[in-house]
């Protein structure tokens, strides 16, 4: 990196976004209007479950401005299956098609398309449509799903239950066994048992701007825009469903108005919106209400946890056993068996836990699917170990914060490999906490609090305390890949000197409201040496960003950031060589600081004219560009597919992940957060 007097990362700056968002100048999916474009809208079954056995479309297709009507019967033999990129530890998945042909199986599920020229006439045509049903009893509660005897979301699968994912420290290496250890707790009068059944509710992601999907079938190449975190993948996915070639599909995220996780998908309406449009050969634009997407957007979290934890009289934890049952809907998504199974490395969090077992039994039922929301698996395995820690601390009648610096490693500890077995590299929660607790006077609120349960105020006081180990990036490729996934960590980023001596910046990753272009423009600024102002960030498009696995996970700037850095440290090597030519030195004896290239501690032999000002990284590109004065090709442009350190994982031979060891190197955050009511 350059040595800048100010460095830019860092620095407040008027996001390079903002301009056109807060002044209506979005490019919004929804906005676009295309010529001769037709409007889709669904019809979706009111039935968590049931067979159909007819459709009466007639009325529909006659009203006015109904260009087609379409049932999964007219286009069933053009349906493919929707994918599941993370399946864990099973085969196959239940088929899921764009829609329903003879039987539904979650309110929601779309049974027939409604083609208008106006959006409000197709939404007109949909409500004619009869869609004839013969209900069936739904799985709507978890547990019930497992018991013998009840109704199967997917016969064809024999049973509910989809898989089972257990990680054992004692047959991982990283622990001791949690079954035995708590066992004999429960024998010991000197230790103590906590069991506790906690239930994560269901919850809808709401993201601010609605689906929308614009398809143009008109010309060679099929565009596609979509509201959609991952444009890169939904590429790749619709070009291996309907058989499309990749180089004849372009995927566009314009402006996203939000996703967190809830747009992470690859959709039956995006899908269904290219079907329809090829048929017709038109432009076509599907927009959802927000009372679609509460029903038929994925959904998150749903899961029951069982937690037992096991500790010593004087607090010392010894065991933690988390049992999970997780809720995945009718059909998977893209990440849907996974999201649970990522809170299995979270829940030791930073408490030093000897002994440790985790278990998740993935289970089908009639409701939406569930997919990554917010965290994806790690709030919830947070709140649980929060939770228990609590409990353990009220039958003990200990003060909880206290409890917690008890079984917290310590920051002469590391680097620390968890009863997870994955391996934290640094950390101080005692000075952290000391911080927290002063700004925040920690030691008079529960004075405070004291004072008002001993007066019997009518308004009391809660203080709520949390530590939250973030795992974030999804990544490195190899893990992945040993847990089951089907894509790697990696992701691409491209910087390309202009002969203006501007720069730009392509990424992998495609934002919905983080601020990818200013933060990208700020570390090139730091890495070059060239102004914030001169440079233009590129993403979202397939086209002019071919590579990349978009954003989510919290991976943009620990994976994506660091291409950036790789990509500029090629693209300084290479003006280094053109530097050296200009300075007529040797290239050992050139350096980069504060943006330009300087002459160093010169070579035996060496005629280098030290008088020439240093050029600059733009200074080069105007060079190069003019070959006159170097024999290099005019471009300076290089490219960067990063992929976090390289870890150690089971052979592929052995269960995934039980029975061997593996360590990680994800980047973790640790967060105290401090709730006072």
């Amino acid at each position: 990196m350059t040595s800048v007097a100010e460095p830019e990362v860092g620095k407040a700056r008027t996001r390079k976004e903002d301009a056109r968002l807060i002044t209506g100048r979005t490019r919004w999916t929804d906005n676009l209007v295309l010529a001769g474009m037709q409007h889709i809208s669904m019809v979706r079954s009111p039935y968590a479950s049931a067979r159909i056995t007819g459709a009466h479309v007639e009325a529909a297709r006659a009203m006015p401005g109904v260009s087609a009507v379409y049932t999964g019967a007219d286009l069933d033999a053009e349906q493919s299956g929707l994918p599941c990129g993370w399946p864990i530890n099973a085969d196959d998945t239940p088929p899921r098609h764009v829609f329903a042909v003879d039987t539904v199986r979650f309110a929601g599920e779309i049974v027939a398309v409604v083609v208008a020229r106006t959006a409000v006439a197709a939404r007109d045509a949909a409500d004619a449509v009869e869609i004839d049903y013969e209900p069936l009893t739904p799985v709507l509660d978890l547990e019930s799903a497992l018991s013998e005897g009840s109704p199967l979301v997917h016969a064809e699968m024999g049973s509910n239950k989809w898989a089972f994912f257990p990680f054992d420290a004692a047959a991982a290496g990283s622990g001791g066994d949690a079954t035995v250890a708590i066992a004999a707790a429960e024998a010991d009068p000197d230790q103590i048992v906590v069991k506790r059944r906690f239930r994560q509710q269901r919850l809808i992601p709401a993201f601010m701007e609605p689906r929308s999907v614009v398809v143009d079938p008109t010309s060679e190449q099929l565009t596609v825009w979509s509201s959609t975190q991952v444009p890169h993948i939904l590429k790749t996915m619709m070009s291996v469903t309907l058989g499309l070639s990749e180089s004849k599909l372009r995927v566009i995220a314009p402006d996203v108005g939000g996703g967190f996780g809830g747009k992470l998908q690859v959709t039956p309406e995006e899908v269904l919106s290219v079907l329809v449009s090829r048929r017709l050969g038109r432009p076509v634009k599907w927009t959802e209400t927000r009372s679609e997407s509460l029903v038929s957007a994925h959904h998150g979290r749903d899961q029951i946890q069982d937690i037992t934890i096991a500790a010593k009289r004087d607090g010392t934890i010894t065991a933690l056993r988390a049992e999970l049952i997780a809720d995945m809907g009718a059909y998977f998504g893209l990440f849907t068996p996974a999201v649970p199974v990522f809170g299995c490395f979270i829940f030791p969090a930073i408490y030093k836990i000897p002994a440790y077992l985790f278990t998740c039994t993935d289970v089908m039922t009639n409701k939406t699917p569930t997919d990554a929301y917010r965290g994806a698996g790690r709030p919830e395995a947070t709140f649980a170990i929060e939770r228990i820690v609590d409990e353990l601390a009220v039958e003990l009648g200990r003060e909880p914060l206290e409890l917690r610096e008890q079984n917290w490693i310590k920051n002469t500890e590391f680097p620390y490999t968890n009863a997870g077995g994955l391996t934290y590299d640094s950390g101080n929660y005692e000075a952290a906490t000391e911080k927290a607790k002063e700004i925040f006077d920690y030691d008079g609120l529960r004075a405070e609090q004291r004072r008002r349960r001993e007066a019997k105020d009518p308004v009391q006081l809660g203080i709520g305390i949390s530590t939250f180990t973030e795992m974030c990036g999804l990544a490195p490729s190899r893990l992945l890949g040993a847990l089951g996934a089907g894509a790697g960590g990696w992701e691409h980023a491209s910087v390309r000197m202009l002969a203006t001596g501007k720069v730009e910046v392509v990424t992998g990753s495609s934002p919905h409201g983080q601020g990818h272009e200013t933060a990208w423009s700020q570390i090139a600024a730091d890495q070059l040496g060239v102004p914030f102002e001169d440079i233009e960030v590129l993403h979202g498009d397939t086209q002019s960003s071919p590579k990349g696995l978009d954003t989510y996970g919290s991976r943009s700037l620990p994976v994506g950031g660091i291409a950036l850095v790789k990509a500029c440290e090629k693209v300084v090597a290479k003006a280094k060589r053109v530097a050296a030519h200009l300075l007529e030195a040797s290239e050992d004896d050139v350096e980069f600081d504060a943006g330009r290239f300087s002459f160093a501690a010169p070579t035996p032999g060496c005629r280098s004219r030290k008088s020439r000002s240093p050029p600059s990284c733009r200074t080069i590109s105007r060079r190069v560009w003019n070959r006159r004065w170097t024999p290099m090709p005019p471009s300076i442009r290089r490219t960067s597919l990063f992929h976090m350190a390289p870890i150690s994982v089971p052979p592929r031979s052995t269960p995934k992940p039980a029975g061997s060891a593996f360590a990680s190197t994800f980047v973790w955050t640790t967060w105290a957060k401090w709730s006072i009511r």
